[in-house]
């Protein structure tokens, strides 16, 4: 059963950061300029990823539809005290819908200027559109329903459980299920695991559900083989390579990422497992337990 819908701040003119939190006030961060594409097609962007994904979270809460950020901005969105340099110019906007929403917010995503990629929507548009700002080449893919990577889980039914992003847990699950993590996906979980508590649920928004990540990893072998050794990844770094800068807030961290990550892998490991997680865990490695992700090339036409 979903949570009642959570506001979302509405963007207008201008964005700024409140001197005292930092946080995100629900303003733009720049005067909005209305660009022409190649389309013809006019309308609003930002130059900050972060605030232009903000502003179009905010349009499709006005408007009714469930769109939440995801991908790395999320956690910044998430995280905001954290100071680690973030080349924002460069980043893409990830969002995540249901599938009810995905013609409005096709929509929206045209009204406000930015090109399709036609005969892409048309083929995967069922679990994924692909966007481009073309006057800033910045491009916005929308997952609809799930994420489908080296592993897979669903979100339709968790998009109203938090404001602005998706919920922490599945935040933490999109970097946790990749299989060869990169340093930028370590330091993003590590900056989430320092900010948020590990809750059994998470129906305020505000915390790391373990019974969503369990829930995972004791039913599916794959999953709980990929996140165990990813948790050792986060903690060889946090224990040991941490470099300077990287995890700075200007403050104390809220909690402390090596406790988190022993926390959470206790009770990974200590969840009762399913018979099919059993039988599975009998071929372990002998058998390849995720999937390769597939890179499928964008057209815009």
């Amino acid at each position: 059963m979903l949570s009642a819908p959570v506001a979302v701040p509405t963007l207008r003119r201008r964005c700024a950061r409140t001197a005292k939190s930092g946080k995100y006030t629900g303003r733009p961060v720049e005067t909005t300029a209305r660009q022409v594409t190649s389309s013809g097609v006019v309308g609003p962007t930002l130059g900050d990823p972060l605030a232009e994904a903000l502003r179009l979270v905010a349009l499709a809460n006005d408007r009714g539809l469930q769109v939440r950020l995801m991908g790395g901005l999320a956690f910044h969105a998430r995280v905001p005290d954290w100071t680690a340099t973030v080349d924002r110019k460069r980043r893409d906007i990830d969002l995540a819908t249901r599938s009810k929403d995905r013609k409005a917010l096709s929509d929206l995503m045209v009204a406000e200027g930015y090109t399709a990629d036609r005969q892409y929507n048309a083929l995967y548009g069922h679990k994924q559109l692909y966007f481009v700002d073309e006057a800033r080449q910045r491009p916005v893919d929308v997952l609809v329903d799930r994420l489908e990577m080296a592993h897979r889980f669903g979100f339709a039914d968790r998009l109203t459980v938090a404001a602005v992003t998706l919920p922490p847990a599945e935040l933490l699950l999109s970097k946790l299920q990749v299989v060869k993590i990169n340093r930028k996906d370590v330091l993003d979980a590590l900056a989430l695991l320092a900010d948020y508590p590990l809750a059994d649920g998470d129906e305020a928004g505000d915390a790391i559900s373990l019974r969503r990540i369990t829930g995972l990893t004791s039913n599916d072998w794959g999953w709980w083989r990929t996140i165990t050794n990813n948790l050792d990844n986060l903690q060889t770094i946090a224990d040991a390579d941490l470099q300077p800068g990287e995890l700075e807030f200007g403050r104390p961290p809220r909690f402390r990422p090596s406790a988190q990550i022993a926390a959470l892998r206790e009770a990974v490991d200590s969840a009762p497992k399913s018979t099919k997680w059993k039988l599975r865990a009998r071929v372990g490695d002998r058998m390849v337990w995720y999937e390769e992700p597939e890179e499928v090339e964008h057209g815009r036409g």
